[in-house]
């Protein structure tokens, strides 16, 4: 077999394990699937931990990272989610201030990108008002809070379906106590600052879009919407929520393939740079600015590595202690994250 035989037989393998999600995942544990796949899968996690932990050793990553006891500008724009990011102290500043330590996961990646992106356009201050969407359980309003912040964090109500969804997996705010984490902020500091209200960021209410708030963010949450379309149209919605000059910083899931078919519609989405194109053209439009995009995928041996199914346990632990986790296979397509700066208009 030669070379794109085989490329195309890995695609097809990828794509049969990921095809069901956690019912492929739990097949896989379960020994329900070919003894190669199974191998296959497990060898990645171990070889891809290995690697991590190799460069974890060097202290340029990992929990060896000497604290970072000053944030540092970078003027930060709009990419993806790469290795080289997570070895860097701009992101070590924030993840000392957050509790995490820089490991190569995304989601320390985005919650990261949202904090500089906002440091640096200067919202971490006492004189701001924000407004979360989709929070779940985040540390972010929090956070935010501990800066002086006067957060309003919303969620999907109880009554809605798709929430009960998210309470089982326990990514579902809809109470303050969800989103108190005492490392952060103190109890009182936190209730004076952090307010919760239900919403539907397929809907956002007129109440909501006041043009009031000095930024908005969401993290990883509007490619759960239902297609391409809907999350796109959330992201220019939610613009009206912002005062003029004000900031919106979104991640979301990023098809690493420019052309092709993608994930349109369904529980999760996979948006691809021409539909980040087209958004940055109708916020254009509109007088908004899409801080420049860079889609570079980078060099690192760990911006190749593509985990696979299962990504975590029942108790959300990794499988394989510290698999690298920036890029991910769904079915055929392999995706990562991306961050959106979102200026508006004056």
């Amino acid at each position: 077999m030669d070379g794109q035989g085989r490329l195309a037989r890995l695609r097809q393998a990828m794509g049969w394990i990921t095809q069901q999600g956690q019912e492929a995942a739990q097949r896989l544990r379960a020994g329900g699937v070919p003894p190669e796949l199974r191998h296959a899968a497990w060898n990645t996690k171990v070889l891809g931990s290995a690697f991590a932990r190799q460069l974890y050793a060097t202290g340029i990553a990992g929990p060896g990272v000497p604290p970072q006891s000053f944030p540092v500008q970078v003027r930060l724009t709009s990419g993806l989610c790469r290795q080289q990011a997570l070895e860097q102290p701009w992101l070590h500043y924030w993840c000392s201030r957050l509790g995490m330590y820089p490991m190569y996961h995304r989601k320390v990646w985005e919650d990261c990108f949202v904090a500089q992106a906002l440091w640096e356009a200067g919202m971490l201050n006492g004189r701001r008002r924000a407004l979360g969407f989709a929070v779940g359980r985040e540390m972010l309003p929090a956070f935010f809070a501990a800066f002086g912040v006067e957060v309003l964090a919303t969620d999907l109500g109880l009554e809605a379906q798709k929430a009960k969804g998210w309470q089982e997996t326990g990514q579902h705010a809809s109470e303050l106590d969800h989103l108190f984490w005492p490392h952060l902020v103190e109890r009182e500091v936190f209730d004076q600052r952090v307010t919760f209200q239900p919403a539907d960021m397929r809907r956002i209410p007129d109440a909501l879009a006041d043009g009031s708030r000095d930024f908005v963010w969401s993290v990883c949450s509007f490619e759960h919407l239902g297609s391409i379309q809907a999350g796109l149209d959330f992201v220019v919605r939610a613009m009206d929520c912002l005062r003029p000059g004000g900031v919106a910083v979104h991640t979301t899931e990023f098809n690493m393939a420019e052309e092709g078919p993608t994930v349109e519609s369904g529980n999760t989405v996979l948006f691809q740079r021409r539909h980040i194109e087209a958004l940055g053209e109708r916020l254009a439009a509109l007088g908004h600015e899409l801080l420049p995009v860079d889609y570079s995928p980078g060099q690192g041996v760990l911006d190749m590595f593509v985990d696979l199914p299962p990504y975590r346990e029942e108790d959300g632990a990794q499988p394989v202690p510290d698999t690298p986790h920036l890029r991910l296979a769904k079915g055929e397509h392999v995706v990562t994250s991306i961050g959106l700066i979102i200026r508006k208009a004056r």
